[in-house]
């Protein structure tokens, strides 16, 4: 078979290599780690890393500062440009605001990396740019080899490291312990490994009797320094003890034929001539280990188990230990695809154990949010305060956002706060001045009401019909009470009285005035010789004023509750922490057409009155009515614009002001005239005196 072909049936023993790039990811993120560095052994797998993997950590948030190759040992004529290739790596990890490194190597990388960062420390770079969290791949494997036994371990402290899932494995130390070269002199590798570990020779092996040590194979392994021989089992070996047992059980389905029969010697001789015939064996491999573990391989033929997360702590004897604080596992659901223990987790020492932050810049404080800086990358951006009635109540936002409709933002712009529930009561000062300037206003218009009752025989009373008088009399009263209906929280009785109420009342004040300014008119011009206006003089003249104005506002009124009654609401918005708890005139269109309407019965009136004001005749009160309509649209005209430009309950108190300063004038202007005449000068108050006057 070809060797394309043959690629098919290749059966890794490390797991998929996707499920440790996600790992390495998932990691960064559970830290907040989104700046950070990669270092690769060779320029492919930094090649590869930037094609397959780096799109991946990009769409996440994750921005590499730096993306660097260790170099590689070189020969000794090469030694220069070696050295020089290292220092500028060493510049740019050093020199990098991240603290999060990822190391894609294998065990040559780490033994670089080691001189480097030891053989090119640099006084000029301030302390804490050297405290670098390494995050190393499974594919690295620490060791010492000679030259390098007296650099410490520091730089390794509170790293962390992928390693292939694996348990320990009983009888494995004791089968460590057993090891003998003198015993296994046969196993070239075993020898080797003795004299390099021990730093010794055997005496097989001296020729000129210089050796400063002898071997004798009696050597302890577990004596050696953790960084030069581990005695537990590693990542990397239980993969082989894994791959020899998956083959061992592969082959021994493969030696029984269908029958039962054994293979004979040339059917092995066949097999050996084409190994690939395996394959269909090795696909179907599962069998528990002797850890108890469960051994099988995925359908790209890569192991299906999972990655553990180890954390390293290192000691000033440089011994180190590799503590297991958390896993992949690539059967679980890709939100739980990592587990780490955070207060297991050992970081360098110079962040006296919290947290390293490994990103571009200082996080945005609560009450910013972020704000993108031209020409640098997504991790790298300035903060700004967030916009008028809007919160940021995480740090790093990318956005702030606006509270919920009943709540405001504090001062710091951090967190929201509940609004509180507002209206214009009874109990705040402003209420209780209203309310008693309205009973003040009521009890005068009810003791000038009962003083014209009293009275009801005489001149000035029976002048310009006495009828409209008390009618317009019992309207001022009315209106003066139905500001009641204004203060106090809203509801749905109060909300369908208060603006129909105050339009009926004003309507029928304002037509008994226009009626009574009209029949002076129409008195005066009786009084000429040969006029046929008495016969519009009396009762039927004001009812046919009144009446009608009244009806008119009357039916605006129905078509208003019926079409569009108001209702009781609350404005979230006028106001920034308060809710305003309001009638909702529910039709704006008619609200202002009972203004309108009683708009037009006020210049109407006011024009009849002044027109009338200078008429010679005793009984004339236009003059009064004239200066009162005079208040009445100042007051309302200012009205308007003020109640437009309120905001909260004091639009509400604008009204009420407005209806008892136009009613107030109306009482004023109108009928204290006649109340001091009637009171303090009774002898004015005489058909004689009126007619002398």
């Amino acid at each position: 078979m070809n060797k394309e072909a043959e690629g098919h049936f290749v059966k890794w023993m490390f797991p998929d290599e996707m499920h440790q790039f996600k790992g390495i990811l998932f990691l960064l993120l559970h830290f907040g780690w989104t700046w950070v560095g990669l270092i690769s052994l060779y320029e492919e797998d930094k090649e590869r890393f930037i094609q397959k993997r780096l799109s991946m950590f990009s769409e996440r948030g994750i921005c590499f500062d730096f993306i660097e190759n260790i170099p590689q040992v070189m020969y000794a004529n090469e030694a220069a440009e070696m050295v020089e290739e290292a220092d500028k790596l060493y510049k740019v990890i050093m020199g990098s605001a991240a603290i999060a490194v990822i190391v894609n190597a294998e065990i040559t990388g780490v033994v670089t990396l080691r001189v480097i960062v030891y053989g090119l420390d640099s006084d000029d770079i301030p302390k804490e740019r050297k405290a670098k969290v390494w995050i190393m791949t499974a594919q690295v494997e620490f060791t010492s080899i000679l030259i390098q036994r007296k650099l410490p371990l520091g730089f390794l402290h509170g790293a962390l490291s992928f390693a292939i899932h694996s348990k320990e494995l009983t009888g494995f130390r004791q089968f460590m312990q057993k090891r003998n070269p003198i015993v296994e002199s046969e196993d070239g590798f075993i020898r080797d490994f003795w004299k390099d570990a021990f730093e010794c020779s055997f005496s097989s092996d001296i020729k000129d009797g210089n050796a400063n040590r002898i071997c004798t194979g009696e050597e302890k392994l577990e004596a050696l320094s953790q960084s030069v021989f581990e005695m537990s089992m590693t990542g990397h070996s239980y993969s082989i003890y894994n791959a020899v047992y998956a083959v061992a059980h592969a082959l021994t389905t493969m030696c029984a034929s269908k029958n039962g029969r054994i293979i004979d010697e040339n059917r092995w001789n066949l097999f050996f001539q084409s190994p690939w015939q395996i394959h269909r064996f090795l696909q179907k491999v599962s069998f528990n280990n002797s850890a108890g573990e469960e051994i099988s391989f995925g359908p790209n033929g890569e192991l299906v188990t999972g990655f553990d997360i180890l954390n390293w702590v290192t000691f000033p004897n440089k011994s180190f230990l590799r503590v297991q604080v958390g896993k992949i596992d690539p059967m679980d659901p890709p939100d739980k695809l990592l587990t780490i223990s955070d207060k297991d987790t050992v970081w360098p020492l110079i962040f006296n154990q919290t947290l390293p932050l490994s990103i571009c810049n200082e996080k945005c404080p609560l009450g910013h949010s972020k704000i993108k800086v031209e020409g640098k990358l997504s991790c790298c951006y300035d903060c700004r305060r967030c916009p008028e009635g809007k919160i940021a109540d995480q740090m790093d936002l990318d956005y702030c956002f606006p509270c919920p409709e009943d709540q405001y933002p504090n001062k710091n712009q951090d967190r929201c706060l509940q609004k509180n529930m507002t209206y214009l009561t009874y109990q705040e000062p402003l209420g209780i001045s209203l309310v008693a300037i309205a009973i003040s206003l009521s009890f005068i218009s009810a003791l000038v009401l009962g003083i014209f009752i009293k009275h009801w025989d005489t001149p000035i009373v029976k002048a310009n019909n006495r009828n409209l008088t008390y009618t317009l009399l019992i309207a001022l009263l009315l209106s003066f009470l139905c500001t009641f209906l204004f203060i106090g929280q809203p509801n749905q009785v109060k909300c369908l009285l208060r603006q129909t109420a105050f339009g009926l009342i004003f309507s029928l004040a304002l037509s008994c005035i226009l009626g009574k300014t009209t029949i002076v008119v129409l008195a005066f011009m009786a009084t000429k010789p040969g006029s046929k206006m008495k016969k519009w003089m009396g009762k039927r003249m004001a009812l046919s004023i009144v009446l009608p104005c009244s009806l008119i506002q009357f039916t605006i009124c129905v078509v208003w509750l019926a079409n569009f009654p108001p209702f009781s609401d609350s404005d979230m918005h006028s106001m920034a922490k308060e809710i305003l708890l309001q009638c909702n005139e529910g039709s704006t269109t008619m609200f202002y057409t009972v203004l309108g309407f009683m708009g037009f019965l006020t210049a109407v009136s006011f024009m009849v009155a002044f027109l009338a004001r200078n008429l010679p005749d005793s009984f004339n009160e236009a003059k009064f009515i004239t200066f009162s309509m005079l208040v009445f649209c100042s007051v309302w005209l200012s009205f308007v614009p003020t109640y437009l430009s309120t905001k909260g309950k004091y639009m509400v108190a604008v009204e009420i002001f407005s209806i008892l300063a136009s009613s107030a004038g109306l009482l004023v202007c109108i009928f204290s005239p006649k109340c001091y005449i009637i009171i303090l000068r009774p002898d004015l108050n005489k058909k004689k005196q009126l007619k002398k006057r």
